[in-house]
């Protein structure tokens, strides 16, 4: 699993630039995707879970993983195109499956190269 707290090894910013940097020129769209599966364990705690008003921690872990994995193969995307950073971060999801316990997250932005 994706350790939660890693660098990413570039400047990453939901703003439409990274401030202190000047933009040289802007690469293109990036992304990274996971699709994420609860397993068998968690999905049937967590479904016992959810009978109950509150948080379900076990989607909620499941869910934070996906979405650091799905940063870090955007920032490889944009590391692969050219950029050295990436604006604009924005995340997606849907359910794929539900009976499955299934979920895409989808990380994307712009790749840029800043001075």
């Amino acid at each position: 699993m994706s350790d939660l707290n890693k660098p990413l090894g570039m400047p990453v910013s939901t703003t439409d630039h990274i401030y202190g940097s000047n933009s040289e020129s802007h690469i293109g769209p990036c992304f990274g995707l996971i699709a994420r599966s609860m397993g068998f364990t968690r999905g049937f705690k967590g479904g016992f879970k959810a009978m109950k008003q509150g948080e379900v921690r076990e989607f909620t872990e499941t869910l934070e993983a996906a979405r650091a994995v799905a940063v870090e193969r955007m920032v490889a995307h944009a590391k692969e195109i050219g950029g050295n950073a990436v604006v604009g971060l924005r995340f997606d999801s849907t359910n794929m499956g539900e009976q499955q316990g299934m979920a895409e997250i989808v990380a994307y932005g712009t790749a840029i190269v800043v001075d």
